[in-house]
Parts: structure tokens; C-alpha cells; sequence
């Protein structure tokens, strides 16, 4: 896991957890008011991320997520055999179809993400360059038919992350009932940029902490 020390630009937290410890990673109790305050500050959070996220020029996004393909390579080694979930790049996300795509010639299959209905986990679908895709929630392409499989390795693109490995995504809780739900959880490694670090996420008792991070500073 990248862990860079810089703390800068950081929003406060929860106004009821001011005392937790910055560095603090352990699950908050089921307190349904500490809940919904750090469900606000998670939404401010959010906004303020993909804000930045969007704001950084195209060229250096696309330098970053190279960078962060390279890493991933170091990271997983032989792919043969071996099922990817990856992701379709949204709002200003690290673009990785590239890498995914080449791993096919190395004999792994890759699968998207699809989600079915709101409250329920997703759904992986195989797919390869050529399959038709279709508008699934936000308009982010999903394949139209494919194979249903369960990745061996998902990557999971991060608004937010902290450096306990858990990650603040959208808001849909997708990711963490996705992998609560399967059978053995897969090697889950979250993908992002140095300034989406949080010193924590306030992690719920919900939330599932990714394997690894590969996070690349764009300078």
C-alpha cells in the first residue's frame, strides 16, 4: 500500500467525533446519530473530492493512471486464468480499459460491474473488446449480455481512501455489499489519486477494507 505522509487539505470531521484519534481506523458502534453525521461528512467529502478529481487536467490523469497500470502489474503478477473486475472510467476516474483489455492476450478474462437494483449487490459480467455494451445507472456502459463470474481480483476506483484501506466511494454501498455477499472475497485493490487520502473514512461497521491500494500523486 502507497502511504504518503502529506495530511494537507482534509476536510474536519464529524462534528461529534472531533476526539477521535486522526490516524483512528476501527469501526464505529451501531450509534445511529454518530451514523448520520459521519453520512453528512462523508457526502461533503464526496463532493469536495470529485470536485478536484474533475478539475485536474486530462493529460495528467491520463500520466497518473499509467502509472498506476504499471503498479498494478507489480502488484497482482500472473494473470493467466484469472478473472479481472474492473470498471468503466466515470467522472474523472483513473482510465484503465487499456491495461484491463491487454490482459486478455495474457489468458485472464475480465468482467464489469452491473448493478441490478438499488440495495442489492452487483453483478459481474465478462466482457472483451467488441461485446456490446448498454446504459446502465449513470449512463456507464455495461455489457449487454456476458458470461455472469465471480473476479478472482477486483479493482475498485476510489473517491476516498484512508490509510487502513477502506474506501469512500459513491454513496450506493455497491462495492461492500457486493463483496460481503460472495462466497470467498476476492483480492480487492483500490485504485485512486494521492489527494483523495483521508486520515479516516470513519469507517461503519458495513464497510469492507480493500486488500491493497495503488494510488499515484498527480503532480
Amino acid at each position: 500500500m502507497n502511504d504518503h505522509k502529506e495530511r494537507s487539505n482534509y476536510a474536519s470531521p464529524p462534528c461529534s467525533l472531533h476526539e477521535a484519534d486522526p490516524a483512528y481506523s476501527g469501526i464505529l458502534a451501531h450509534d445511529p446519530q454518530a451514523a448520520l453525521e459521519v453520512a453528512r461528512w462523508r457526502k461533503s467529502e464526496r463532493t469536495r473530492l470529485i470536485d478536484k478529481r474533475l478539475s485536474t487536467a486530462a493529460a495528467r490523469r491520463t500520466e497518473a493512471a499509467a502509472n498506476i497500470a504499471a503498479k498494478l502489474d507489480r502488484e497482482i503478477g500472473d494473470l493467466r486464468d484469472r478473472t479481472i473486475g474492473f470498471y468503466w472510467p466515470f467522472r474523472g476516474e483513473p482510465d484503465l480499459r487499456g491495461w484491463a483489455q491487454g490482459k486478455l492476450g495474457a489468458g485472464a478474462r475480465i468482467a464489469l460491474p452491473v448493478v441490478i437494483a438499488k440495495g442489492q449487490p452487483l453483478e459481474f459480467r465478462s466482457w472483451k473488446p467488441g461485446e456490446k455494451l448498454e446504459k446502465g445507472v449513470w449512463n456507464i456502459p455495461v455489457p449487454a449480455a456476458g458470461e455472469l463470474v465471480s473476479p478472482d481480483i477486483v479493482i475498485a476506483p476510489l473517491v476516498g481512501f484512508d490509510p487502513a484501506g477502506y474506501r469512500l466511494g459513491y454513496g450506493g454501498g455497491f462495492y461492500d455489499r457486493t463483496l460481503a455477499a460472495m462466497p470467498s472475497k476476492p483480492l480487492t485493490i483500490g485504485v485512486g489519486f494521492e489527494f483523495q487520502r483521508l486520515p479516516t473514512i470513519f469507517p461503519q461497521w458495513h464497510d469492507v477494507p480493500m486488500n491493497s491500494l495503488v494510488i499515484e500523486r498527480v503532480s
